[in-house]
């Protein structure tokens, strides 16, 4: 597995995981790579930094190869707008993945919960007391805040 840092043309930073350099390639000719941020298949590779810290005095620092983070003892601490970009991905995936029921949320997760509708995701909206409810009857769900679109620049 590679990782690529990666930047679009809009100048948002994100990385990318990809099994080969080839599998890199083929995806972004294929318009399969968009930013998480905005979405457009404009992206770029940029130099990775390796590790983080400062050199001893008169220690000279070298750039390692592309591909070496496999084998780097350094571990990246992703900033704030990539964690919000994979945060922005997963919500996306479960929205995608999910029918909205809107304020009948606690209503049709019974219904399923006891067999008198089909089973499938849903997503919606509930209060504070109707999830306690849920939860209290043996249903788990999962309190997911969607961000707002101007929350997420």
């Amino acid at each position: 597995m590679i990782i690529y840092d990666l930047i679009c043309d809009n100048e948002h930073r994100f990385e990318g995981w990809f099994h080969s350099a080839d599998d890199f390639s083929r995806q972004c000719e294929s318009g399969q790579v968009h930013c998480p941020q905005c979405d457009t298949p404009a992206v770029r590779r940029i130099p990775s930094a390796i590790a983080i810290g400062s050199p001893a005095a008169g220690e000279r620092v070298e750039a390692a190869p592309v591909g070496a983070a496999a084998h780097s003892s350094a571990a990246m601490i992703p900033s704030g707008t990539q964690v919000m970009a994979l945060y922005r991905q997963f919500v996306q995936s479960i929205v995608s993945g999910s029918e909205d029921v809107g304020d009948d949320f606690a209503a049709e997760a019974r219904r399923i919960h006891y067999q008198e509708a089909p089973e499938r995701s849903i997503r919606g909206n509930a209060t504070p007391e109707e999830r306690e409810a849920l939860k209290e009857e043996g249903i788990d769900v999962l309190h997911l805040p969607l961000p707002r679109e101007e929350d997420l620049n």
